[in-house]
């Protein structure tokens, strides 16, 4: 019997001196705000405080932490400082996706009880232990700083309309602890499931008797393909590559071949060794010069090992001479998600149909997915999604879900639970495409770009996944922002035996950056241009074509990126110049990047459907978008605030649930803000026009609308210059809308010309670097980033949005090298941490579309396309 206090509250407790205090929390507590990333002292998020001082509780044995003093994150807003704290978080967008934010708050709370008046350094390294992917940490800085000095409630309007600094409307649920990510809501009763895979890249199989040694080992079932009614998945209609269980061949290390399912502590239990498998290893294919050779066959079908080709090729009638020309190399690696939640989820089967519960950026897609493979009709799968710790695309991809599936379905009297441990999250998931890329750029005597050449090659591993999307869009990106005269642009996907390489942040577009930034950077100082404006002079503007034909009709801001950057570029090469001349071991250098991105699918449809409701309970913003961090929630809300002409604090929000909303399309592509939100404000301006028509209120008056009672009937409250006007609405009545939009593309022609993308982001960054010249490192000092975003529907989303970004674009560029086999965990595989935060200054250039919300783009993605170059 171990006996302690939790949250000044005493608990005893009957289990295992061994059971890690994280656990104990958790699962005998219910006490799930303490996350669990990694189990290893890794991520830090689950951050608590023992005796006083933080500690990981993944690495506590309750044994350890007998008669001691636990304060979780459920538990801060018991004391002032904690309060404090959990409102400065969410008040200044130190929270994104939310699950490393616990860890982050315990760890700062630590911080201000040794520190009344942190330095930024000391802030720095009392978060050192805690890991976050999502927010580029600048603003988790501003924030302990602004609650050390006491001032915590900021200056926030009360409508919360477009363009305010709106805290997020679920940012509460982040800092207290109350959030439910994929491993949080798992029912008691539910049995677990643990997934056998491949320990080899390439090799055939053969299953023993799974159902002996199940019953042999307490087991309740074993799975395999044979359960499984249609065993192939992926992306495409028409490509379904990916077995759920491989059947006698695996194509991967980490490639699923069944699933034992039973109880908990019997699941972890058991022995792989003692699962009844045959290997037979065979030579595998790594890396594209392989793959391209062809010295092993990965698919049966591509006896070449080519998955897709893609092309653009434009000629223009006017050719300038070329006086300069440069060549550039580049070659990437597989780069890792490293969310700092692993995939996870829990399913039942409720008469004939199941719900599934799971981490996603794709509700609808996963839905449907799940019904191909189950052979259901796609109403009969319920997709429920939990809130997504983080997903910068790998999220798109299935994991958990055929499995909970095909386990759900079979065993209907309890749920069925799995939840990856972080190594097998690294080790079977998706990462970023390694890319081979060749091209050349030529400019003339006036430094105008006349040609761009280029052939980039990906390894896309062992299935489809998002290969044709990368393969595609990269040709299309591959002059970067610039209007070039000819161009002549490749993508190839190649077959590995590697782990599928998917949708990571870019689909591909940031390894492009690097080639086409080298190639602008040579270009320049052959003619002796300065290479900020040399970008400038070649930035694409309206009414410029790009090189798929597309003339650009409304906006395409770099060369206001680029006109917002150049105080800081002549600050900072005159602070370096003198730095250099007086340092002999560090030197500093500044350099630029620019970028491009197509907001939306690839020449595809595109479409979000989003509804709104006004009955009983008030306004109801019924959204299938699913915010991953990214803050769609509340830029929908504040979108639909605005249409309506109602206090965002008055809208109830409802999300992802397929039961619930409509298909507002996937979180990827930077496409929410842009797709969702103009279909948000649809729905919004129609639903304002039926209330007003029902209250006999003309559609143009300038009247603003206030919920003033809700239960028994809502009553609201039409104020215009004219006057009030009640209207009441009785219990089973509903006034409703729905907006859709698809953004207007056209396919591709053989040469790639067409209109691929509806509207396009630009953006513009210069680092200042600096070089120990002794020990080789590298040390990114200041980042200025300029963004067109057409419109910051919230300013401080946006900035959050972009600093996550440069962050991510640091790890791509100096540290990030994910290894198969070898990599798995977070101390192998290195993210920036805290203490690698430059300081990032941020610049929005609003060149409004007219397609988009208010004018607003996308800006996810963008945020970490220039770093790198």
């Amino acid at each position: 019997m171990i006996t302690l206090r939790v949250n000044d509250r005493a608990v005893s407790l009957n289990v295992p001196l061994h059971k890690r205090l994280a656990d104990v929390l958790r699962d005998d507590l219910s006490l799930p705000g303490t996350k669990i990333g990694c189990n290893a002292g890794d991520c830090g998020a689950c951050t608590v405080q023992l005796d006083g001082a933080q500690c990981c509780a993944c690495l506590v044995p309750i044994g350890q932490a007998a008669n001691s003093q636990v304060l979780t994150v459920e538990g801060l807003a018991d004391t002032v400082l904690g309060r404090r704290l959990q409102n400065a978080f969410r008040t200044f967008g130190a929270t994104q996706c939310g699950i490393c934010s616990p860890g982050m708050l315990m760890a700062a709370y630590d911080v201000l009880t040794k520190h009344a008046r942190p330095t930024r350094q000391q802030i720095c390294d009392g978060l050192a232990g805690v890991l976050c992917r999502c927010t580029g940490y600048q603003k988790i800085i501003e924030a302990v700083e602004i609650c050390a000095e006491g001032t915590t409630d900021a200056v926030l309007s009360e409508h919360g309309h477009v363009g305010d600094r709106l805290p997020k409307v679920d940012g509460l649920a982040k800092v207290d602890g109350s959030e439910v990510f994929g491993a949080d809501g798992i029912p008691k009763n539910a049995r677990w499931i643990r997934v056998i895979r491949s320990p080899f890249h390439h090799a055939t199989f053969q299953l023993g008797d799974l159902r002996l040694f199940a019953q042999r080992a307490g087991l309740l079932r074993a799975f395999t393909a044979a359960d499984v009614p249609r065993n192939g998945f992926g992306i495409y209609p028409t490509i379904k590559d990916q077995p759920v269980f491989a059947t006698n061949k695996v194509r991967f290390k980490g490639e699923a071949v069944c699933a034992l399912v039973g109880e908990r502590a019997r699941i972890e239990a058991i022995n792989l060794d003692e699962v009844p498998i045959t290997w037979t290893e065979h030579p595998p294919v790594f890396g594209i010069a392989e793959s391209e050779a062809a010295l092993a066959i990965v698919h049966a079908d591509k006896p070449n090992n080519v998955l897709i080709d893609g092309h653009v090729r434009r000629s223009s009638a006017r050719r300038d001479a070329s006086v300069a020309r440069s060549a550039v190399r580049v070659s990437t690696t597989f780069v890792e998600h490293a969310y700092i939640e692993p995939e996870a989820g829990w399913a039942e089967r409720v008469g004939d149909r199941l719900h599934v519960h799971v981490t996603t950026q794709t509700p609808y897609m996963d839905r449907d997915e799940i019904a191909s493979v189950m052979q259901l009709d796609p109403t009969a799968v319920r997709l429920v999604p939990t809130a997504c710790g983080g997903g910068f695309g790998g999220k798109l991809d299935m994991s958990v879900q055929p499995i909970l599936a095909v386990a759900a379905w079979h065993l209907s009297d309890r749920p069925v639970a799995l939840v990856y441990h972080r190594n097998e999250s690294m080790a079977s998931t998706t990462k970023r495409h390694p890319a081979d890329i060749s091209l050349s750029m030529e400019a003339s005597a006036e430094g105008k770009l006349t040609r761009c050449f280029t052939h980039a090659k990906f390894d896309t591993g062992a299935y489809a996944s998002w290969g044709p999307t990368v393969a595609t869009r990269v040709p299309i990106h591959a002059t970067g922002p610039y209007a070039v005269q000819d161009v002549s642009a490749r993508g190839t996907a190649y077959f590995t035996h590697c782990h599928p390489s998917g949708a990571f942040r870019g689909f591909g577009v940031p390894q492009a950056a690097i080639a086409h930034e080298a190639a602008m950077d040579a270009l320049a100082d052959q003619l002796r241009i300065d290479r900020l404006e040399f970008r400038h002079r070649n930035a694409i503007r309206v009414g410029d074509a790009t090189a798929t034909g597309q003339v650009l009709r409304d906006s395409a801001g770099l060369a206001e990126c680029v006109d917002a950057l150049r105080p800081r570029w002549a600050e900072w090469h005159t602070s370096v110049e003198a730095f250099n001349q007086r340092s002999a071991t560090h030197k500093r250098g500044v350099g630029i990047g620019c970028m491009w991105y197509g907001i939306g699918n690839t020449s595809l449809s595109n479409p979000s459907s989003i509804r709104i409701t006004f009955d009983h309970r008030g306004f109801t913003l019924h959204s299938g978008a699913i915010d991953i961090g990214q803050g769609s929630n509340t830029i929908l809300t504040q979108i639909a605030a605005d249409a309506l002409q109602v206090p965002s604090a008055q809208i109830a929000l409802v999300t992802g649930d397929t039961d619930q909303t409509l298909d507002a399309g996937k979180t990827s592509a930077s496409r929410q803000t842009y797709v969702s939100g103009q279909a948000t404000q649809r729905a919004g301006l129609a639903l304002r026009e039926a209330v007003l028509r029902r209250a006999a209120v003309p559609a143009d008056a300038d009247a603003r609308i206030r919920v003033i009672s809700q239960g028994a009937f809502a009553s609201l409250l039409i104020s215009s210059d004219g006057g009030s006007v009640e209207l009441r609405l009785p219990i089973g009545e509903t006034l409703e809308a729905i907006g859709t939009f698809d953004p207007p593309t056209t396919p591709q022609d053989a040469d790639g010309q067409g209109e691929p993308y509806a509207c396009y982001a630009f953006a513009a960054q210069i680092a200042q670097v600096e070089v120990d010249l002794e020990l080789g490192t590298t040390r990114v000092l200041k980042v200025a980033a300029a963004h067109d975003v057409g419109r910051a529907i919230n300013p401080t989303q946006v900035e959050g949005q972009i600093h996550g970004g440069i962050l991510q674009g640091l790890g791509l560029a100096l540290m990030e090298r994910y290894i198969p086999g070898k990599t798995e965990n977070l101390h192998d595989y290195l993210i920036p941490p805290i203490g690698d935060t430059p300081e990032m200054e941020v610049f929005l250039i609003e060149a409004p579309t007219a397609l988009g919300p208010h004018g607003a783009k996308g800006v996810g993605e963008p945020g970490l396309v220039p770093t790198a170059p």
